[in-house]
């Protein structure tokens, strides 16, 4: 009857470190610090917090309150620097080990900041000594940081000086905003490392290291009347102006005598977009209102692009809307819309308290709610409004109730549909107009990475760049993996039936078929694909793809099984398939689309999100392809597509924790660094396809013509670059010298050229990494004793000698294979056994015929 001594000594050690906390401050970060504090078994035994507002209390005395811990509520700590002795004594009375400062406005005294035993702790969103002061946020972007972090440090007299605890940092994105920082890392990485911090004191480990004064800065509070912008200054200054201040308090300007505030500012590139004109007071130049927003210049004449304006009155409109006179007519409500409006009606008095009746022309904001309420009301409606999903931009467009109301209809209705804007890159060829993306897409809309870097995408045939395409990074798989992750918690695919996707899946197909000769074109410019060939294969069975998992959606059963044969026999087990949750697709370059459309028709099928990265030599029909999921209908966050680099954004979401299954096609060591990844993580699932390459062996028995139409046709097809490839060719010695002779005829036969003739066979090679590796293995072979019978050279056009170039044919005549791999090593039999992949995880599959002599 008694505990064993290892168990008794593990499960008194777990109680006597965890702490006695008393946590001053407010907000919802302050609250979410409460509750992981007190699972992780520390005791709260008291919350000091600010009163209540408006007769609202805030998040952490809610908290606090609904479990029962005391709570003081004290509008100030001192009067002219001197501590209020009631409020000292009141906060003595608690009995504290540790004091927590996770966010706090008021100035709390020394006398209570030394009182517990472990002193106190402050978090600090900024990499101190950087930053110091109350807006650290706006001024990290301000000033064009490339890191943003927090600090946990130990309270001192000092503002923002005592000691370093720990301090947590991550990239700061070109165009993140103060609210990407806090949203995506300030806020959920500072709860997680307060709480760390608290049990390191606990355990007597945590650190003390003092500031140094080196690089140490203090700025003020930003406040809207010195927020406005000074155009005298370059546009990735002017850019960083408007961000750090985006939401608050917002960067401002004066336009036609009246104040406009700047809000979703990006540094753009390339030649300036046609517009209509725009007079800004104090600007050398006018902007101008594009489709796709307000295009402002710097003093070095580079732009920048603002997406929203704000007016005085409150009002908020898309940028590219400025000169529109059209206003929307009011909708009529239905019954059941009204009954809808009421339940609203109900929110906004709930959160505006001091207002005793709400009216169509209520302001939100003027009527005392802040951003904080925003939050509020959006969850409320969600939670007593059947799920409605809205976003903080809908109350910051429609501040008025009357016209929150009609916003809130008409995207009930569906008929607010936002028009996808995209930036296209066009080309005149084969015989059309081809338009494509070139941007990462992510949550429905395509952007500019992160960082704002770009790469060139090559056309195989001639070596030209089609475009300079967005090279994402960490930050943009974060933010593709977030969307995908809310679209499958909160968003409307979640919600939605299966046969409702389904539907939206044969949509898309249709639209792919209705696209096809412009799919087909941009697969042969982008990965050299005969037109022909990647009509009727790479884009065609990948609409058929899309059509037989359309019809899986509404047909994907569990079961149910009786357990018990007792009587009366009521019990049963049943089986549920449910979808995953946010899925990563990383696939190769040897059928852009198709691959594509293999891992992600299943993955949307089952109800998944994803994130797909394609190869990077090979990125636009992917980018194409996320154009018309949009158009079909699919919500922002189901599909994300972000072309780049294998190692840099392929590495992450291996390691991301939030994202559920991993597929790859790829290279055998690749496959190995993605497991060990995902394992490692969260134990998410994989789905691998990797390396191998199999063999043809032709007997002196077989229809020889056939045998070489089909030796052909396995290594040649789709140029060599094939998951199935036969790139190994055993012919029996009887024949071997009647079957190479067979096979260099065919291959005279075969044009090698423009992938867009019709009459083309064979087109360029992938790329030119690939090509190089080809004609290397002819180099080896040919070192190693094979005898090259035709090719085996780069094809040189008149007038273009271009490594991108297609790739004359070749064969190979190895005189004894076991006696070739005792005596020579077997070099090229074994770089042929296992020749595909890079670090894109893409494909290398050798484009000849090995014929070897048994």
């Amino acid at each position: 009857g008694q505990w064993p001594s290892s168990q008794l000594s593990t499960r008194t050690v777990y109680y006597q470190h965890k702490l006695k906390l008393a946590l001053i401050g407010q907000s919802l970060f302050g609250q979410e610090v409460y509750s992981h504090l007190r699972k992780e078994g520390h005791k709260v035994v008291g919350v000091f917090t600010v009163p209540d507002k408006n007769g609202k209390a805030d998040p952490l005395a809610l908290a606090a309150e609904k479990d029962g811990t005391p709570v003081f509520k004290f509008p100030r700590w001192r009067v002219k620097g001197k501590p209020i002795q009631e409020v000292v004594e009141a906060y003595r009375s608690v009995g504290a080990d540790l004091n927590i400062l996770p966010f706090c406005t008021q100035f709390i005294p020394m006398d209570v900041i030394d009182c517990p035993k472990h002193g106190s702790i402050i978090y600090h969103p900024s990499l101190l000594p950087h930053h110091r002061g109350a807006s650290a946020i706006n001024w990290t972007l301000i000033q064009g940081d490339k890191k943003a972090g927090f600090t946990v440090f130990w309270a001192d007299d000092g503002l923002d000086t005592g000691p370093i605890l720990l301090q947590r940092e991550c990239a700061v994105g070109q165009n993140d905003t103060v609210d990407d920082l806090y949203n995506r890392f300030l806020f959920p990485e500072g709860i997680k490392a307060m709480v760390e911090a608290v049990q390191l004191i606990a355990d007597g480990k945590a650190s003390r290291i003092p500031q140094t004064e080196e690089g140490a800065t203090y700025e003020g509070i930003q406040k809207k009347e010195n927020a406005e912008i000074s155009w005298d200054q370059p546009a990735a200054d002017l850019h960083n102006w408007i961000r750090g201040h985006d939401k608050v308090p917002g960067a401002w300007t004066t336009i036609d005598g009246q104040v406009v505030t700047f809000y979703g500012s990006s540094l753009l590139d390339g030649a300036a977009p046609a517009g209509q004109p725009l007079a800004i007071k104090g600007a050398s130049k006018p902007g101008f209102v594009t489709k796709n927003g307000l295009v402002l210049f710097g003093s070095d004449g580079k732009m920048l692009l603002v997406r929203n304006l704000q007016f005085e009155d409150g009002r908020m409109i898309p940028a590219s809307k400025y000169f529109a006179t059209d206003e929307m007519s009011a909708v009529e409500l239905t019954e059941e819309e009204k009954g809808m409006a009421e339940e609203i009606k109900s929110i906004w008095l709930g959160i505006l308290s001091n207002v005793a009746v709400i009216e169509d022309s209520t302001d939100f904001f003027k009527s005392g709610a802040s951003s904080m309420d925003v939050v509020r009301m959006i969850e409320e409606i969600k939670q007593k409004c059947g799920g409605l999903q809205l976003q903080n931009e809908d109350v910051y467009m429609a501040t008025k109730f009357g016209d929150f109301i009609q916003k809130v209809v008409r995207k009930l209705r569906g008929e607010d549909k936002e028009e996808l804007v995209i930036d296209y890159v066009s080309k005149d060829v084969n015989n059309m107009t081809v338009k494509m993306p070139y941007q990462c897409y992510i949550n429905g809309e395509f952007m500019n990475s992160d960082d704002g870097k770009t790469y060139d995408t090559i056309n195989p045939t001639d070596g030209s760049v089609i475009a300079k395409v967005s090279y994402a990074s960490v930050g943009d798989v974060d933010k593709a993996v977030a969307a995908a992750k809310e679209a499958f918690e909160n968003g409307e695919w979640g919600k939605m039936n299966a046969r409702e996707r389904g539907i939206l899946m044969y949509r898309l197909a249709d639209l792919m078929e209705e696209h096809q000769e412009e799919l087909a074109t941009i697969e042969a410019i982008d990965s050299g694909a005969v037109y022909t060939l990647a009509l009727k294969t790479h884009v065609g069975m990948s609409v058929q793809t899309f059509r037989y998992f359309a019809g899986w959606c509404d047909k994907i059963q569990g079961s149910t099984i009786p357990i018990n044969h007792a009587r009366p026999n009521h019990n049963l087990m049943f089986t549920k398939k449910e979808p995953l949750g946010v899925c990563a697709i990383v696939i190769p370059w040897n059928y852009p689309l198709m691959m594509l459309a293999w891992k992600s028709a299943a993955c949307l099928a089952a109800g998944n999100t994803l994130v797909l990265k394609q190869a990077q030599v090979t990125p636009l029909t992917a980018l194409k392809f996320a154009e018309l999921s949009a158009k079909a209908g699919f919500p922002k966050g189901v599909i994300n597509i972000l072309p780049g680099s294998g190692g840099l954004v392929g590495q992450r979401l291996s390691e991301h924790p939030d994202i559920r299954k991993l597929g790859f096609t790829g290279s055998t060591p690749i496959g190995k660094q993605i497991m060990k990844s995902c394992a490692i993580s969260n134990l998410k699932k994989v789905s691998l396809e990797l390396g191998g390459k199999s063999p043809l062996i032709i007997f002196n028995d077989c229809e020889l013509d056939k045998a070489v139409r089909m030796g052909m046709g396995a290594v040649y097809f789709n140029k060599g670059e094939n998951c199935i490839a036969a790139g190994r060719l055993f012919v029996e010695e009887d024949i071997h010298d009647e079957f190479v002779s067979r096979v260099v005829e065919e291959i005279k036969k075969m044009k090698i050229g423009d992938p867009l003739d019709r009459s083309t066979d064979h087109g360029p090679q992938n790329h030119k990494a690939h090509l190089e590796k080809l004609l290397e293995y002819c180099e080896i072979g040919v070192k190693e004793g094979a005898t090259l019978v035709y090719g085996g050279r780069q094809v040189h056009r008149p007038g273009k000698i271009i490594a991108g170039e297609a790739l004359d044919f070749q064969v190979l005549d190895c005189v004894c294979v076991t006696q070739w791999g005792a005596t020579h090593g077997n070099t090229l039999q074994n770089e042929l056994g296992n020749c595909r992949g890079d670090s894109y995880g893409a494909y290398f599959l050798l484009s000849s015929s090995c014929c070897w002599h048994l």
